[in-house]
């Protein structure tokens, strides 16, 4: 290995270095103050090692907010809307990859335009519907609007185009059917994309705190993040509380993503290339 090499090699991981600093430092810091009193928390400058090691604030934490039916909540609504993506947009994905049929091209426009559109400008028609359907304050009307996503459409129909169309028409000509094609010989193969959308939309629906905090409107129903935002409440802003909860919500992530990394980063690797 040359000098030049070496030092390019250097160059690279003191980059990556930095990056994983600025990425991992403020999720590092939130860890870690969770486990620090209040005090130590509003201390200026903060400290980043805690110096004062306590579990009080998880203890108050569950105390003040109930804790468990929110993370009920927040898995049953996450599970479903997977569950229903993953289905639904690879059928849908399908369709558009590998079907002919009439106004196709128009209606996989209309897909890409809704990727344009932000969320919070259909919010208030959706809640019309949900209001209007009798759905609102139920599980529901949470779930209903997301039960299919445009991006899950689009990334599913990108990954299924790659397959080789002689699969599909050797099937057919044994006189397999469209469903028992889908589900016998595309869906198997659509392992690393259901994976990554799978991965999206749980990230998605166990963030999510606007449209949930819309319908749900008794505390029986709320999700993780629409339960600790009553810690804003009049008594002022409980730091130590907040990063407490933030931990909370945020373990389930880094756990899932731990196990689902390597399919997640070879469905983005090759969702959509030729």
């Amino acid at each position: 290995m040359t000098r030049t090499t070496r030092r390019q090699r250097a160059i690279v991981y003191l980059g990556l270095t930095v990056g994983l600093a600025l990425v991992a430092g403020p999720f590092l810091w939130t860890a870690l103050s969770s486990f620090k009193p209040e005090r130590e928390i509003r201390r200026d400058p903060p400290t980043f090692w805690p110096e004062t090691w306590t579990l009080d604030n998880f203890a108050e934490l569950f105390g003040r907010v109930d804790l468990g039916t929110a993370f009920a909540n927040s898995l049953i609504i996450a599970l479903v809307l997977v569950a229903t993506n993953l289905l639904f947009c690879s059928m849908v994905g399908y369709a558009f990859a590998k079907l002919s049929f009439r106004g196709k091209n128009l209606a996989f426009g209309l897909v890409l335009v809704q990727l344009a559109i932000p969320a919070i400008v259909v919010m208030m028609p959706q809640f019309v519907l949900i209001a209007r359907f009798g759905m609102v304050n139920t599980f529901l009307g949470i779930i209903l609007p997301t039960v299919v996503t445009p991006l899950g459409v689009f990334m599913m129909r990108q990954f299924i185009s790659d397959l080789p169309d002689e699969l599909i028409d050797a099937a057919r000509v044994d006189g397999a059917r469209e469903f028992r094609v889908f589900f016998t010989i595309i869906l198997p193969l659509c392992g690393p994309a259901l994976a990554t959308l799978g991965l999206i939309t749980f990230l998605g629906s166990w963030n999510n705190f606007l449209w949930p905090a819309v319908v749900a409107q008794s505390e029986d129903l709320y999700t993780l993040p629409v339960a600790l935002n009553i810690l804003n409440g009049y008594e002022g802003t409980h730091y130590n509380l907040l990063v407490a909860g933030s931990v909370v919500v945020i373990a389930p992530i880094l756990f899932l993503f731990v196990f689902l990394q390597r399919f997640f980063i070879q469905g983005i690797a090759t969702t959509g290339l030729k």
